[in-house]
């Protein structure tokens, strides 16, 4: 469709170039027209349509509807045509440049056409010139030009060279023959001729060239130039000094002189020099005022100046009582043709005139140069005199005038005012310039006395001698300064000193200096300076000490103790004693110069040489502070031992005058023994900077021989070292040294009683212990079985009590630091090293085994606590050296005393010594100690103390105990033989492996029969009648199980056939002797065994008969032990075959786990619980002892270990079950979903939720774990669950939630997962297959494994707080966190596979899975998160859309494990398949579930599930992974 112009806008198309053209209009311009006109028809519509009908109305509006359409389709076609304007404007340019080309070419060839046809048809060349080209061409010239242009415009031509040589050489000869015939001036004789003309040269002074115009004699001489040499740069900023103008002037008048005058040339001299001169004048004249002007002011004065006669200045014009100083410059008088001549006023010297004018006759003209050199010459003179004076005042003093070597340098006098003297100390006299005074100085010091010496320079010379001396006394002082700056004093020349008026030290000279000494406050050196008679240049040293106090001005002078509050700054004067310098410099081993006072002779030998000090260094001061430094804290000492009643022998010179030292004679103390072994004490000092008073003690041997090889000599020097403290508190010295005195007789006191039972070998001492080293102050001990524990004992002088360290190996902790405060007490209460060596070696095993029970702080531990803060594991809590407290968690508290002949008692700690019924409020009652620990009892050891439990739970009145016991586990009695007692018929315990030690009836009489040394452990208190206390030795005939050796006890006979029960019991599940498939994978028909743990109740067992001791025809014809008391129950014991049969374990029982429901009577008997049971003690061998707190694994083969992580001890699983046993009744009273069910076993707990019954109990046969058993909630709803389903829960609670570290977070996270509905935990079971069975997912072909952390790991999202319980319940949502981790490919060495921790969010209401997040729009999320994020979208797009009625928790990680690709994945080294095919072992411990200490669980503990019903399905065999597209929606 054509466009139609719009009405009334039809522009006619005018042809030519306006319409190819046209005119242009802005785009605005044109939308504002548009605009206009709308809104004017609107505006008239509005007025006119409600005068017309509907239907003209309608018209109207349609009308204007379309021509405004129309209208703004065309603005919309051109604003998009707009955009490509640019290019339809550069395409019209080109166009008009090319028709513009074109029409200059259409132009070009009409105009040529046109001069073609009209203007050249008629057009004609002129006549050529012939001529003048050929000759042009020919000749190259043309000579046909008029004559007169050669005539006017071309020069005649110049002479030649050669003629022009010969024309100079005449004029030359001309020239020298006017000269040897006229007369010329002498200064003039400097003249050259060269070039036809002289040139005259007066330096100086000016330069002049003359020559002649011809050879008659008449002919005058002509004045070819005139240069002035005078010049001064600094004055017309180098501009020459005479104008142009003026030499033309002197130009002119020259060469009128020259034609004029009769002597022509003397007239040129005459003139030149005398302007010359004036010149000259001028310059220093400008000078001299800018001197005063710039620089020296008023300190010289022109006195007058004629231009060009005469220039006088004057200088030091202040200078008194000495006549005026001026020079004058002038012309000279006599001969007007000379130079300038200076004239001096005082007069100078001949020949020091003839150097001031060679100031005038240097090149460049300076009167500062004059000024410089007349100065120096009378400061020369001035110090002439001066030392002329001073050679009478100073006596054998030598005197020197230093005169510089640089122009205008003054010259100084050196006057050596002290002898000997530095160059830097010498009185430095002379002259200012400016001023003409006298100047003092001391290069090295700014003496207060120089003005005053320079003031009697200038003016009175009369006080010049008593100047000179007070500046040789200040010198002196300051050259004691400098000696003491290197030694601890400082001298001064005043000091706040009060003293009578008649006092000595009040007649001393006033010239003196106080030395201050840094370490001693109380003592001033006092040094007098005095002029020495012969030689008044040398000053000589008097010494004084005085003995100072702080006093204030108050303080009365008569009486001492009066003293006032205000502050003490004045020292009073108490004592004063004159040092003797030649006995203060000599000591007992110096050489003494006997030649003194005589003439010495000249030698050419060393022994002439003397040693030379620098001139500031006084050897006698040095020497005199250096003595008193050293000997006044000697000198203290002294007083304080004399005044304390200590004898000594004084101060004295060791040989070879190498030091001080202060012997001490005898010293007080209670140990006599001692005092025989004490040589010498000596005091001495050493240190340089920081000194220190070393005491050395010298003792004879030692009463103890030790290993430590520098303590083999009989000479044995102790060394002491203290703080060097001044007089006044010298006592603390003392006292130091006498707290080191008694630290070495207390010691000496026990080791002289502990070498009385190391020499009998009777004690055992001599082979329990080693001595490391005896130093006199410390005692070093060695003990232990390998003798790697040290004890170290010292007695502390500031507590008055010994003081223990213990130490070990490194990297090994002493077992006895924990009761070091208990055995401290000990030994300072019996001060017995004896009896402290025996408990050593008695607890030694029992601490190191209870230092084996971890005590490292733990997060997570309780519940009512945030999770982050940290509770200790086990914590010992010594209470005596043999009792000590184990404290669990904080919860559960356990009391170990240790007993002699290698036995130990276990007793519930939470129950309170005098009432057995009261608990204490701090802890909590341990349920089923007794019957734990008496697993552990070896009752071939602890005969005596055997009980059954029943009677620990019901203890009857106490009956003395039988002579004999005839029982299996009884000893022999006191009568047998060795051997009788050693073959005695006795059961060992199983959980000891037959170990038989020595029992305490044979132990007693082989003590008696010895006479052995006995000590008596502490007794329990003897509060309740039931709480049994210990035998005392009187009890029975002569036997105690108290009274022990101090040797070690004899060894247990060797073990012939060991139960193997030492060791950890094998798995029944993994390690049986007929494995069989697990019931997880797919089997016909399950079957079920007795015998088996209560976790695995459904698990296949193998046959009981080769690995019970127990069968059923022994089990019912067994007898029970015989017991100690009437009527007492026994424990059951196995037959005697059945204890001999080798390779059986007699506790078959701890190698299955039985079911409590289908237990048999006869394999174990259920003791009546009571709650007081465990405050009775139980008695434990040491090696008992140590299998409760060695850590081992539960579970063993026979190859070893089933797990090779760092395993608990038995009593931490033990209290860590009943932890968490604990915790599950606090979390099911405040959890909502849970409800607990009363039951009547103890130790049980029965709990219900919505769909299943839970029965949580402990492991009855050795009490260290928990189980699960779980059942349907309704009889009629066993079908919807299977036994495997409930196998893999329970054994995911053994495994994963009731494991090491017993985190009651973990309980709680189960326990919640077991509330959920009943489809959601069946995808739970699922998921925890996937986790226990891992191989499972590589036959699937999932690319990842999954693991459940019950806890938060600290790797894990901040949604909630790290640590506490990952299964959250809140109204209709359930979050709960899964770590997967990549499986089935090989990364390269040092790669581990990727793993990330998953918050998963369920919603019950829409069944939906996904992952949660924070509502943060500013968080970015990892790349990893993101894909996974993406991948659950997906499922639940396909999810909704499929309308599954099943839970979406396992499809949606299932898809989520077999499609997950994260985009920075590394390339895998082989194929998922691949891998698939190898032994793959537990992926989740190289995930973040590492961080939750799990425990893992063997692959081949169960199979494969069966396939959830509605899930997406899976792919076949040969695939690796699920078709994602085949999930979701076309």
């Amino acid at each position: 469709m054509a466009p139609v112009p719009l009405e009334g806008h039809q522009a006619p198309v005018a042809g030519g170039q306006e319409a190819r053209g046209g005119s242009s209009v802005s785009l605005s311009l044109l939308i504002d027209f548009m605009v206009q006109r709308t809104y004017h028809e609107l505006s008239v519509l509005a007025e006119l349509l409600p005068r017309k009908t509907d239907v003209e109305r309608k018209v109207e509006i349609y009308n204007f509807s379309a021509r405004t359409r129309q209208l703004y389709v065309r603005l919309l076609a051109l604003v998009k045509w707009a955009s490509g304007a640019s290019k339809v404007e550069k395409s019209t340019m080109i166009m008009q440049f090319l028709d513009k080309q074109s029409m200059l070419l259409v132009d070009t060839a009409d105009m040529l056409t046109r001069i073609a046809r009209d203007t050249l048809t008629h057009a004609r060349l002129p006549s050529f010139h012939i001529p003048a080209a050929v000759e042009v061409l020919t000749t190259g010239t043309y000579s046909r030009l008029p004559a007169i242009i050669r005539e006017k415009i071309v020069p005649p031509d110049p002479i030649t060279p050669s003629e022009r040589r010969q024309t100079l050489l005449r004029l030359n000869q001309v020239i020298q023959h006017r000269l040897v015939t006229s007369d010329i001036r002498p200064q003039m004789r400097n003249l050259k001729i060269e070039a036809g003309r002289v040139t005259f040269v007066v330096d100086r002074e000016f330069e002049v060239c003359l020559t002649v115009m011809g050879e008659g004699e008449n002919v005058p001489w002509r004045l070819l130039s005139a240069k002035i040499l005078v010049a001064d740069k600094d004055t017309g900023e180098g501009r020459p000094l005479v104008h142009p103008l003026q030499t033309q002037y002197l130009h002119d008048v020259l060469q009128s002189r020259l034609v004029d005058e009769k002597q022509p040339l003397y007239e040129v001299y005459d003139v030149l020099h005398f302007f010359c001169l004036a010149l000259r004048l001028e310059v220093l004249y400008c000078q001299t005022m800018r001197l005063c002007r710039d620089r020296l002011d008023d300190h010289i004065r022109i006195d007058d100046y004629k231009p060009g006669k005469s220039l006088s200045i004057s200088y030091w014009r202040h200078l008194p009582e000495q006549p005026q100083h001026h020079f004058t410059i002038h012309t000279d008088p006599h001969d007007p043709a000379k130079s300038l001549v200076v004239t001096h006023l005082p007069s100078l010297a001949q020949k020091d005139s003839e150097i001031v004018d060679k100031a005038l006759l240097m090149e460049q003209l300076s009167i500062e140069r004059l000024l410089v050199q007349t100065i120096y010459l009378r400061t020369k003179s001035r110090l002439a005199e001066l030392k002329t004076e001073l050679e009478t005042m100073l006596k054998d003093v030598d005197l020197d005038i230093v005169t510089g070597q640089l122009q205008g340098s003054p010259a100084i006098l050196s006057v050596p005012v002290v002898q000997p003297c530095l160059r830097a100390e010498l009185l430095l006299i002379t002259v200012d310039t400016h001023s003409g005074s006298f100047l003092a100085h001391v290069p090295q010091y700014s003496s207060p006395i120089l003005p005053e010496i320079q003031n009697s320079l200038n003016y009175d010379h009369t006080r010049l001698p008593t100047l000179l001396q007070e500046l040789r006394f200040w010198i002196t002082q300051r050259r004691c300064e400098k000696t003491l700056q290197h030694l601890p004093a400082t001298a001064h020349e005043r000091l706040p000193v009060m003293h009578a008026a008649d006092h000595p030290i009040a007649k001393l000279s006033r010239h003196k200096m106080f030395v201050r000494l840094h370490r001693h406050q109380r003592v001033i050196l006092v040094v007098e300076l005095k002029e020495k008679p012969e030689s008044p240049c040398e000053v000589s040293c008097s010494f004084y000490l005085v003995m100072v106090k702080p006093s204030s001005i108050e303080d009365s002078p008569e009486d001492e103790t009066i003293e006032t509050e205000f502050p003490k700054t004045y020292l009073r004067v108490q004592h004063v004693c004159e040092l003797d310098s030649f006995v203060s410099m000599h000591g007992p081993c110096t050489a003494v110069d006997e030649s003194c006072g005589q003439k010495r002779k000249m030698s050419d030998g060393p022994a002439a040489k003397r040693a030379k000090h620098p001139a500031y260094f006084i050897p006698e001061l040095a020497h005199v502070v250096a003595m008193c430094d050293e000997r006044l804290p000697f000198v203290a000492i002294a007083a304080e031992f004399s005044r304390r009643g200590i004898a000594h022998q004084g101060i004295q010179v060791e040989a070879g005058a190498t030091a001080v030292v202060l012997r001490v004679v005898q010293l007080p103390t209670k140990v006599k023994p001692i005092l025989k072994r004490l040589l010498s004490l000596s005091l001495r000092v050493q240190g340089k900077g920081t000194k220190a008073w070393l005491a050395e003690f010298i003792f004879h041997g030692a009463p103890l021989q030790s290993l430590h090889p520098k303590e083999q000599g009989l000479r044995r020097p102790v060394y002491f070292q203290y703080e060097m403290v001044p007089e006044e508190i010298a006592g603390r010295t003392v006292d130091a040294l006498l707290r080191d005195w008694e630290q070495i007789c207390n010691l000496y006191e026990i080791v002289y009683d502990l070498t009385e039972f190391l020499k009998h070998d009777k004690y055992g001492l001599s082979g329990m212990i080693a001595v490391k080293s005896y130093s006199y102050s410390r005692l070093v001990l060695s003990y232990g079985a390998d003798r790697s524990a040290t004890m170290t004992v010292f007695w502390s002088p500031d507590h008055k009590a010994f003081r223990l360290i213990f130490s070990s190996n490194p990297g090994t902790p002493n077992a006895h630091a924990a009761v070091k405060e208990q055995l401290q007490a000990h030994l300072n209460r019996n001060r017995s090293l004896a009896q402290v060596l025996v408990l050593l070696c008695e607890t030694y095993e029992p601490l190191v085994s209870l230092g084996k029970l971890p005590g490292l702080p733990q997060l997570g531990v309780h519940q009512s606590k945030a999770p982050q803060v940290a509770t200790q594991g086990f914590t010992l809590l010594p209470q005596s050296p043999t009792q000590i407290r184990v404290v669990y968690q904080g919860v559960y508290c356990l009391e170990v005393r240790i007993r002699g002949g290698g036995l130990v008692s276990v007793r519930d700690g939470s129950y309170s010594h005098l009432d057995r019924t009261h608990v204490l409020s701090d802890f909590t009652p341990t349920q089923g100690l007794k019957a734990f620990l008496s697993k552990y009892v070896d009752e071939s050891a602890v005969f005596l103390r055997r009980r059954s439990q029943s009677e620990d739970d019901n203890p009857p009145s106490p009956v003395v105990a039988m002579e004999n016991v005839s029982n299996p586990g009884s000893a022999s009695t006191p009568g047998q033989s060795e051997n009788q007692a050693t073959s005695s018929p006795s059961v060992p315990s199983p959980f000891l492996g037959g170990i038989r030690p020595q029992s305490p009836a044979t132990r007693a009489a082989d003590a008696a029969s010895s006479n052995v040394l006995r000590f008596h452990p502490p007794h329990t208190p003897p509060s309740n009648p039931h709480t049994p206390a210990s035998p005392h030795p009187a009890m029975g005939h002569g036997f105690s199980p108290a009274s022990f050796s101090l040797a070690s006890p004899p060894p247990a006979p060797p073990i012939v056939n060991p139960s193997p029960t030492v060791l950890p019991s094998p798995s029944p599940i993994l390690n049986s002797p007929n494995p069989l498939p697990s019931p997880l994978l797919p089997q016909s028909s399950p079957q079920q065994p007795i015998g088996q743990s209560p976790a695995a109740a459904n698990f296949p067992q193998p046959s009981l008969a080769d690995s019970s001791p127990f069968p059923s025809s022994q089990s019912m014809a067994s007898s029970p032990a015989p017991s100690n008391w009437p009527s007492s129950p026994s424990v059951p014991r196995p037959s005697p075959g059945a204890a001999r049969a080798p390779g059986h374990s007699p506790a078959g029982g701890f190698t299955h786990s039985p079911d409590p429901a289908k237990l048999t009577p006869h394999l174990s008997r259920i003791l009546p619980q009571r709650s007081w049971a465990g405050a009775v003690p139980t008695l434990l061998t040491h090696e008992a002892l140590d299998l409760l707190c060695t850590p081992a694994p539960l579970l063993q083969t026979a190859q070893g270990p089933v797990s090779t992580l760092i395993e608990p001890s038995p009593l931490e699983r033990f209290l860590g079950s009943l932890y968490l046993r604990r915790q599950l009744q606090r979390f099911i009273q405040s959890e909502e979903c849970m409800q607990s069910i009363p039951n009547p076993e103890p130790g049980v707990v029965h709990l219900k939720t919505d769909t299943l019954l839970c029965r949580v109990f402990q492991n009855t046969t050795h009490l260290q774990s928990l189980h699960l058993k779980l059942s349907p909630l309704n009889e009629h709803d066993e079908t919807s669950w299977s036994p495997d389903e409930f196998q893999i829960l329970e054994k995911f609670f053994e495994t994963k939630v009731v494991c090491p570290p017993f985190k009651p977070q973990a309980l709680l996270a189960f326990a919640r997962m077991l509330t959920v509905p009943y489809n959601m935990l069946k995808d739970f079971v699922q998921i925890v297959r996937l986790e226990l069975l891992p191989q499972l997912g590589l036959q699937q072909g999932l690319r990842w494994s999954v693991q459940w952390p019950l806890r938060n790991p600290p790797s894990g999202t901040h949604l909630i707080p790290t640590g506490v319980a990952s299964f959250l319940i809140c109204r209709n949502k359930i979050l709960f966190f899964l770590c997967i981790t990549r499986q089935g490919v090989q990364y390269p060495p040092g790669v581990e596979p990727p793993s990330m921790i998953l918050p998963l969010v369920y919603d019950l209401h829409t069944n939906i899975t996904q992952l949660a997040q924070k509502q943060d729009q500013n968080q970015v999320h990892p790349p990893a998160f993101a894909a996974a994020n993406l991948q659950m979208k997906r499922f639940a797009d396909y999810h909704a859309n499929a309308n599954l009625d099943q839970c979406s928790v396992f499809p949606a990680l299932r898809d989520l494990m077999a499609n997950l690709v994260l985009p920075n994945e590394p390339p895998p080294m082989m194929a998922p398949m691949a891998a698939a095919q190898q032994v793959v072992g537990s992926p989740a411990m190289q995930s973040p579930m590492a961080q939750m200490h799990h425990s893992p669980l063997p692959p081949n503990a169960m199979g494969p599930g069966p396939q959830h019903q509605g899930y997406p399905p899976q792919q076949q065999q040969g695939s690796p992974m699920i078709n994602p597209h085949g999930m979701m929606p076309q």
